[in-house]
């Protein structure tokens, strides 16, 4: 149970260390977007991959040159999607969650926070984390497409360009104040 043989030992070395090696070879050959901050789509790959480096350092049925092909596979979808999803509008929309806006003007959304399950609490930080003391002085807080915060202060000509692929909130979107 606890050791059956040397042989076992050894494959898991020599299998880890030539898995590891084809991982880091295949993802710098897919360049930087493979290895960016996640959205849903990527946590997916990267969980099937360390999925597939398990099986093939754990499983005896799993050939390594399978195992190589299956990482192959994976981040090649993962590389035709992000292709995919840059060049099409329905392709992103399909793999892309949206940003939301969580703080307009000073004023927290409360319906947004309840759709994104984002308490007050984490806006305000957000916003202290960005310099800011008070909510009145943010222009907007976005909870972007991969879960990070981002904190636009106004801007000196007013201009809100870098908002313009958030949804704005509905007229009763504003019911709570920042204070």
């Amino acid at each position: 149970m606890f050791f059956d043989d040397w042989t076992g030992l050894l494959r898991t070395l020599v299998v880890g260390v030539l898995a590891y090696i084809a991982i880091i070879i295949l993802l710098r050959i897919t360049g930087k977007r493979t290895l960016s901050k996640m959205n849903a789509f990527d946590m997916i790959v990267t969980v099937a991959l360390g999925s597939t480096l398990a099986t093939v350092l754990l499983s005896q049925s799993v050939a390594l040159a399978e195992g190589i092909l299956a990482f192959a596979v994976l981040i090649f979808l993962q590389m035709i999607v992000a292709w995919a999803s840059a060049r099409w509008q329905g392709v992103r929309d399909l793999v892309k969650a949206e940003p939301t806006l969580l703080l307009h003007k000073g004023n927290i959304l409360d319906k947004a926070l309840l759709d994104a399950r984002v308490a007050p609490e984490e806006v305000m930080a957000a916003v202290r984390s960005s310099g800011f003391a008070s909510m009145e002085q943010v222009e907007a807080v976005v909870l972007e497409t991969d879960g990070t915060f981002s904190v636009v202060g106004p801007s000196s000509d007013g201009s809100t360009s870098a908002l313009a692929n958030v949804p704005k909130p509905g007229p009763a979107a504003h019911s709570s104040d920042a204070a």
